[in-house]
């Protein structure tokens, strides 16, 4: 009888976690400004993923980086009109070289490390049927290209960035890590969004009616 074979496993290396990533492109590109042809090119195989995340994270904080949400916006909405067509991500040249300041990465790690490190520890895959399939991760590219659409309009209110940019940050998370618990969270942001929006709007109307109607007394 013939001894029998151990049996070989594939050699998989599992991917990186996102601190890893980021901190690899903070070590690589330094402090000086880079293109987002460059940040694509270091980060390769999940790069368009993982520009989604990064390029929203700046806004998950009270305090953004000012002067960035327009052309970041633009560039996820591209990113995510891509994915909800079902097609491979793309950017146009010119925002291919639209430039991250000097020391952007640094300031992101300043504001967000923590956020970052605390969603990778639960990031994991679950609840596959929204999280794994093609037709589904469609419409949830769909939703981050709503809220990229918010993103990139400059509105002086307070939380109008933050609500669409936890919305693009788990959606995103959660797509890249096949985890539906983060995609349902996404969700719940959105909506919790569209809610303050709305509650906003109620307030802005009624303002003006006690305005005008005080104009139309005196």
């Amino acid at each position: 009888m013939k001894p029998r074979l151990p049996r070989l496993l594939p050699n998989v290396t599992p991917p990186r976690k996102l601190s890893e990533e980021l901190t690899d492109l903070r070590t690589r590109l330094g402090t000086r400004p880079v293109t987002l042809r460059e940040v694509i090119y270091v980060l390769r195989g999940r790069a368009y993923t993982l520009l989604l995340i990064l390029l929203a994270l700046p806004f998950t904080t009270p305090i953004p980086l000012p002067g960035l949400s327009t052309p970041f916006g633009l560039a996820i909405a591209f990113i995510a009109l891509r994915l909800a067509l079902g097609q491979r991500p793309w950017l146009p040249m010119k925002l291919q070289r639209k430039q991250l300041p000097a020391g952007f990465f640094d300031k992101v790690f300043a504001g967000a490390g923590r956020v970052i490190r605390i969603l990778e520890s639960f990031l994991r895959p679950r609840l596959a049927v929204i999280s794994a399939s093609g037709a589904v991760l469609q419409v949830h590219a769909l939703f981050i290209l709503i809220s990229a659409l918010v993103l990139l309009l400059p509105l002086p209110i307070p939380f109008s960035n933050t609500f669409p940019a936890w919305t693009i940050l788990l959606l995103a998370a959660g797509m890249l890590e096949r985890d539906g618990l983060f995609i349902l969270l996404g969700y719940v942001t959105f909506v919790l969004g569209t809610a303050y929006f709305i509650l906003l709007g109620e307030a802005a109307e009624q303002m003006m009616k006690v305005i005008m109607q005080w104009v139309s007394a005196g």
